[in-house]
């Protein structure tokens, strides 16, 4: 260990499995080579970890402050993390990111958001989320959430391979916002592309359904309904997203089109 996290892997290390006598709880795999760690509020938290061909070991979004306990015990199991890749930079995704000690990427877009200490982005508009409850209580979630300004090593661009998948820009729901697809096995981490859970009632949706992110969190939410049906048109079979657990089937489309249209 170092004063920043977890060392390095050897190189003789690389692409190990991770020791499961150091895993959290609510850690598990949930595709080849990839791994998921679930935290904070009822574990609706999700961060990735994959594996890539060459053995690097890439983690996919940071989660919420409170995780980094969990985070640097994944990055241990794993020998470390070779980097880190934000889905985008709001402070449910990037709170570890700070001190974990691996070099942090993200897409160009989203560079001056991850390097602000600001926990709330500044075209979020709370005031159109229609419930008092939520609109009382985000804000000061965020601030807890968040880990504080990341400083950003290097830009992924839609096109870029990381480990093994490939980077596709989701606009919308912020500017920068991206997925990691993989066409061979048809699986998508994707961030806050779409939602299992309502925002706008803090409660879940029900099991199978989805929604574009609701307005109040939207840099630009015409794109981020066009982003959930590029997604649609992927044809993905798992769906990974940044929070709750998963949709998952042979053809996801008409679920994937019906989130387009929530809000």
């Amino acid at each position: 260990m170092t004063a920043d996290g977890p060392t390095p892997p050897e190189a003789g290390d690389r692409g190990k499995s991770p020791d499961p006598e150091l895993l959290p709880k609510k850690f598990e795999q949930v595709a080849d080579r990839v791994y998921r760690l679930r935290g904070d509020l009822q574990g609706a938290m999700n961060i990735y970890f994959v594996v890539g061909p060459d053995g690097e070991v890439v983690q996919f979004d940071a989660g919420t402050r409170i995780m980094l306990k969990n985070n640097r015990k994944v990055a241990e199991a794993f020998g470390g993390i070779d980097r880190i890749v934000l889905g985008h930079a709001h402070a449910d995704h990037r709170g570890t990111a700070p001190r974990l000690g691996p070099p942090v990427y993200c897409h160009p877009a989203e560079v001056a958001d991850a390097e602000s200490e600001a926990a709330i982005n500044s075209y979020m508009n709370l005031r159109e989320l229609e419930y008092m409850k939520p609109r009382l209580v985000y804000p000061v979630m965020m601030r807890l959430w968040n880990g504080g300004a990341v400083k950003v090593a290097g830009t992924v661009e839609e096109g870029d391979d990381v480990a093994g998948f490939e980077v596709i820009h989701f606009p919308g729901h912020a500017p920068g916002l991206i997925g990691l697809w993989r066409e061979s096995d048809g699986v998508a981490l994707v961030s806050d592309t779409i939602y299992l859970v309502d925002s706008a009632r803090l409660k879940p949706l029900p099991e199978g359904e989805a929604s574009v992110p609701h307005p109040a969190w939207a840099w630009d939410h015409r794109q981020a309904k066009e982003s959930v049906r590029k997604l649609a048109a992927l044809k993905p079979q798992k769906v990974f997203a940044g929070h709750d657990d998963r949709l998952e089937g042979d053809d996801l489309t008409a679920t994937l089109l019906a989130a387009a249209d929530r809000y």
